[in-house]
């Protein structure tokens, strides 16, 4: 049982506990505290952002079954040791911060009725594996947490000060870790992140991505059904080695948080199923109306011919064997709310493939 002293310390650490945006554990300035935000320089960040590069190895070699490559990846069959870190979020997804022996603080997601510890793997794993930009999310088979509570809850954080014991380890054996992706986030007055509807500020004349790029990233948007689209959770970072000051010459615009996708409950393999790509296939319009928030920020969005084949030949390039492997890779079938059908690989495959004739297998979009 805590003393009184020990709850007023509890106390003192939460202090003032707000949701807020995480801070990038890479980043000094940023790992201090909130960074006074600047509009003008998110602005025009935004305005030469790219959202599309090479992928990191042709498409048809990517193992989307596995964990991120690197020096300081994990392995899926990995127990990954780490101490807990009070630290208050956001979200009402069950996950705590956990500091590596390097010192590095990394995001812990787990249980087997959180939805984003399977979608968030597969959504990102495809999601880099095409070029676009996502954080890296490793399956490990447990993730051992010292001082950890049993139940950690940052969403109320001086719940967690509270019940925090240094001596004890708690493991959690279904558990993704999270990192973000390198670069140091760009923040305006309000976050580091960018609405769907703000994506009309890319000028391609001024360095950012064309309007073919932006129309793809719309439509596998829509693809995954990335309907909880609120700013923060979407991305704006920059990517020069070394920035100084607000202004960046390489910003990226990328989708961070993607648990809630893959249908409209997320993970949903009914509902993915149902919800089809094109709000209008003859004008090629797109929304997320169906879903939940009735779309977020995304609105009402006509692609392109040029996004259209863009997207399409992307997807084209992934074998029926690859996409099973991302499925099973996330451990869909392990989710405690999923369908029967959902259970088997196979079956997510085959909606995959629907969805990418939805948007192959079809005449050219109209011109605008």
């Amino acid at each position: 049982m805590r003393t009184a002293a020990s709850l007023l310390t509890a106390a003192a650490l939460c202090g003032g506990c707000v949701a807020t945006d995480r801070p990038d554990t890479r980043n000094a300035s940023n790992a201090a505290g909130r960074v006074p935000g600047d509009e003008g320089a998110r602005l025009r960040a935004l305005r030469t952002a790219r959202v599309w590069h090479e992928p990191p190895r042709p498409i048809p070699a990517a193992d989307l079954g596995a964990n991120p490559e690197g020096t300081d990846t994990w392995r899926v069959d990995e127990d990954v040791p780490c101490t807990f870190r009070l630290h208050p979020s956001v979200g009402w997804t069950v996950k705590f911060d956990c500091t590596l022996a390097s010192g590095e603080t990394v995001k812990v997601k787990y249980g087997h009725g959180s939805v984003e510890v399977f979608g968030e793997v597969a959504a990102s794993r495809l999601l880099s594996a095409l070029g676009f930009g996502a954080d890296r999310m490793y399956v490990v088979r447990s993730v051992k947490c010292r001082g950890c509570p049993l139940h950690p809850y940052p969403k109320v954080p001086l719940l967690d000060a509270v019940r925090e014991d240094p001596g004890r380890e708690v493991t959690f054996d279904m558990a993704t870790v999270e990192r973000k992706l390198a670069g140091r986030p760009i923040r305006g007055a309000e976050s580091t992140g960018w609405a769907w509807y703000e994506l009309d500020r890319i000028d391609p004349a001024a360095g950012g991505s064309s309007r073919v790029e932006v129309d793809a990233f719309r439509l596998m948007g829509v693809f995954i059904e990335h309907w909880d689209n609120k700013a923060r959770n979407q991305r704006l970072v920059c990517l020069d080695e070394s920035p100084s000051g607000p202004e960046c010459a390489r910003p990226l615009a990328y989708l961070q948080d993607v648990g809630a996708t893959f249908g409209p409950r997320a993970v949903d393999l009914e509902g993915w199923t149902r919800t089809r790509i094109w709000r209008d296939a003859a004008t090629c319009r797109v929304d997320m109306k169906d879903s939940p928030y009735q779309g977020a920020t995304f609105g009402d969005a006509q692609i392109g011919e040029g996004g259209r084949r863009f997207l399409a030949d992307l997807l084209r390039q992934l074998s029926h064997d690859q996409i099973v492997a991302l499925f099973r890779g996330a451990r869909f079938a392990e989710y405690r709310r999923q369908s029967d059908r959902g259970r088997d690989p196979e079956n997510w495959a085959a909606a995959f493939e629907d969805r990418v004739r939805q948007i192959a297998d079809r005449p050219p979009c109209p011109v605008p």
